[in-house]
């Protein structure tokens, strides 16, 4: 297998195909999410209809234990292939094959001596048993699926990652659904969590074919390990950070003010899960086969930051600015108003992220991963120091507003990553970043004169749209042209 693997082409893929797969990529991962949207928007909807909240309690706790189990089904060493320079041999896959089939399997065991104490703490029914080995099955299938995965990713073979991923949720909908309709209850989801790790495991190496095998290289193990650890020491303070600091949080705010925090939270970091998210998943490997081409990789960098503030940026402003419309205007909305300040809040730290969370990603993928983690210290510790302190002195309000003190400092990163790669920050964040702040005062000013209808929002998005297209257009030129007509070729065309 490895003089197979070897005697393919020594690259995997020039830089040109790179680039243009990039494009392709971001625009697929792109229409994904609108996809996987509807279909999960439509299957809730339905499944609502079918199943008592109780049942939908369990499932998100059950989802939960399985969630935090996972953690642990990883040491780095998928991102590690990813980001190596090099292409991997036949010992670099078996080995980080054979540590993640160990790994996943300790947790199994471990989930399955803890069950006694789950049910007990939970008051998990045997529905609910048997659901939670039905998610730690998932776990497996899903270890078994990361070599394929890692392979189509290193080649930007993003097209192929999608398919399945979408077939993936349009059966767990489908089989969860159906057995719900059937007045099956919990073991809806049982069934579909099964079927969906399934299919999904089938069709992955139906579209990269890959003969797993145990193996275990102490040389590769070592190597791999040096950039695995480190990445997973970030993903562990990420979760301190976020995950944690809410769980801390709840104890000082209470069940409404998290409630408030939660929303401003979910809305105001919405322009980044749906324009940055699939953005920085492409540019990793992307970022990572570019490492010896400093010209291309200082390019890259910059149109992609650009492209990300270009449809952040007016997004939140623009969301900032509707949002204290639509919480009057939306029936039984209205409860949402004390969330609005923590909202534009919350949205400064957004503003910050959607420049920032590209420059960690280029640091991981160049494997300045140490450079990453002390940066994530620097975060967490903020985020720790602030956040609660400002929670417990002007509760929700000050809360976010920590959020927004972590999210300046992120400045920072920008001196940092610029000192690895000198990118333009004018080119890439400075003028979508005034083109939108120009936008958000006229619409600010605009906004006092017009009634709090809907009618008034759908006026200050149309206008918002047209002044920030022809803003864009004058600081940019004719580039911002080319660049949507390149994009539209490359994702039509054949990029090899």
């Amino acid at each position: 297998m490895s003089n197979l693997i070897d005697s393919e082409v020594t690259e995997e893929i020039t830089i040109d195909v790179v680039k243009s797969r990039s494009v392709k990529g971001i625009v697929l991962l792109t229409g994904r999410t609108f996809v996987l949207s509807a279909i999960s928007l439509f299957a809730t909807g339905l499944l609502t209809v079918f199943l008592d909240p109780s049942q939908f309690g369990v499932f998100w706790i059950v989802s939960a234990i399985v969630n935090f189990f996972a953690y642990f089904s990883d040491i780095g060493l998928a991102a590690s292939l990813i980001q190596k320079k090099e292409k991997p041999n036949d010992e670099d896959l078996k080995t980080t094959f054979t540590i993640q089939q160990l790994l996943v399997l300790l947790i199994l065991i471990g989930m399955f001596i803890g069950m006694p104490i789950f049910q007990r703490i939970y008051g998990l029914s045997m529905e609910g048993k048997y659901l939670l080995y039905a998610l730690g099955i998932s776990l497996v299938f899903s270890s078994l699926k990361t070599i394929p995965s890692v392979l189509l990713e290193r080649e930007l073979e993003f097209s192929k990652l999608v398919i399945p991923q979408v077939i993936e949720t349009l059966v767990y909908s489908l089989v969860a659904v159906f057995f719900a309709w059937k007045g099956l209850g919990l073991r809806s989801f049982t069934y579909a969590v099964l079927i969906r790790g399934f299919v999904g495991l089938v069709l992955i190496y139906l579209y990269k074919p890959w003969m797993p095998g145990l193996y275990f290289s102490k040389k590769s193990f070592k190597k791999l390990l040096s950039y695995g650890l480190p990445y997973q020491a970030n993903t562990l303070l990420a979760v301190l950070k976020d995950d944690a600091m809410i769980a801390f949080l709840g104890t000082i705010l209470g069940a409404s003010g998290m409630g408030f925090l939660g929303w401003a939270q979910r809305w105001g970091y919405a322009p980044l899960r749906f324009f940055m998210d699939h953005i920085v998943k492409v540019t990793f490997p992307a970022f990572a086969r570019m490492q010896d081409k400093k010209q291309d990789l200082k390019h890259s960098l910059t149109r992609s930051i650009f492209f990300i503030c270009f449809l952040v940026f007016p997004t939140l402003i623009g969301l900032l600015i509707v949002a204290p419309i639509l919480v009057r205007v939306i029936p039984r909305y209205e409860k949402w108003l004390p969330a609005v300040i923590p909202l534009t809040f919350i949205g400064i730290n957004t503003f910050f992220a959607a420049t920032t969370t590209q420059l960690t990603n280029l640091l991981n993928s160049i494997g300045k991963i140490k450079v990453t983690f002390k940066l994530m210290i620097m975060w967490t510790v903020l985020t720790w120091v602030l956040v609660p302190i400002l929670a417990i002195k002007y509760g929700v309000n000050g809360a976010a507003f920590g959020y927004s003190v972590v999210g300046f400092s992120s400045i920072i990163a920008i001196f940092i990553a610029r000192q690895y790669v000198r990118f333009s920050l004018i080119d890439s964040a400075f003028k979508p970043a005034l083109s939108a702040i120009v936008m958000g005062i006229l619409l600010y000013l605009l906004r006092g004169y017009l009634p709090q209808n809907m009618k008034s929002v759908i006026i200050l998005i149309v206008i918002g749209i047209v002044i920030y297209l022809s803003l864009s257009f004058v600081l940019i030129g004719q580039s911002l042209v080319t660049d949507i007509k390149k994009s539209v070729s490359t994702l039509l065309g054949k990029d090899n």
